[in-house]
């Protein structure tokens, strides 16, 4: 085993080259994590120019951590064969990545791989898809699927993840911080609300100050803890209570307006004159502005 490789380090002059592809491809597979093209140029975008010619435009490509690339103003023309009348078949253009092993010859290609033409639903035809970071030698990356229903093209649909640029990752977060969930608090009580979905969940604690009668083997009482939700639902999905401070007690019925919890009866194992309870809530439902 050749133990730890340093990369990024500098070597004698004299010192055979030790730094290959397939180092560089391993940050970058590390950093980008999957098969893709960027979000820069044409982004690969396709253009059926003949029933028996697909183009794929610019683009930066990454199969396995290796990148190509079709510069900018530049294609390359996907020669499509024929279809045969009454059948259906599925066309996959792809990018290929091939490799005689490391420290080797690697090859990077634009090719078609064509499937079998059926009378019914037509399906994909294999691709090849080594993990050349654990020493694969071949990987097809998907870039799209070209439907034939008889003589012609009906459809080009890509299957590649578009990867995007750091700047777009910090755009999604501001969303997502911004427009996706919002919070409110108040002393023990808070809401979460999805705008996007006009859903809010609202949580807390409440207290319960209730007396208690003899009712079997324990005792009941009603009380009226008129808990206001920090913000208002239009509809109320469900509201959970559970006891927050005597093991001994119990919810035995509630009644809940889309506003506020306006009683609560509680379930004790001795009766009490006054008694204060406090309990924990859960809200649920939706919300208009």
């Amino acid at each position: 085993m050749a133990g730890l490789k340093g990369l990024t380090i500098n070597t004698a002059p004299e010192a055979e080259p030790h730094i290959y592809a397939e180092d560089d491809a391993a940050i970058y597979q590390a950093i980008c994590g999957a098969d893709g093209v960027f979000q820069i140029g044409q982004q690969c975008e396709s253009q059926v120019i003949s029933n028996n010619k697909v183009r794929v435009k610019d683009g930066v490509i990454i199969v396995g951590g290796h990148f190509a690339r079709i510069p900018y103003g530049d294609y390359i023309d996907f020669e499509i064969a024929n279809g045969q009348t009454g059948k259906k078949r599925n066309d996959i253009l792809i990018a290929k990545f091939v490799t005689t092993g490391s420290g080797g010859i690697d090859t990077f290609t634009g090719e078609v791989k064509q499937g079998a033409a059926a009378t019914g639903e037509a399906t994909d035809p294999a691709l090849t898809q080594n993990d050349l970071y654990q020493g694969g030698k071949i990987r097809e990356m998907p870039l799209y699927r070209v439907k034939l229903d008889g003589l012609s093209i009906t459809e080009v649909e890509p299957m590649f993840d578009l990867i995007p640029t750091i700047p777009t990752l910090n755009s999604y977060l501001s969303d997502l911080s911004e427009k996706s969930m919002e919070y409110y608090n108040s002393g023990l009580d808070h809401c979460i609300r999805f705008p996007d979905k006009k859903i809010q969940v609202c949580f807390g604690t409440m207290s319960a100050t209730v007396a208690l009668s003899a009712n079997g083997s324990g005792a009941t009482g009603t009380a009226r803890p008129n808990k206001t939700f920090l913000k208002p639902f239009s509809a109320l999905a469900s509201l959970i209570l559970d006891n927050a401070s005597d093991d001994w007690m119990w919810v035995v019925n509630k009644v809940a307006s889309n506003t506020a919890i306006e009683t609560v009866t509680l379930g004790y194992f001795q009766p009490y004159t006054s008694r204060q309870f406090y309990l924990n809530y859960i809200a649920f439902g939706a919300y208009t502005e």
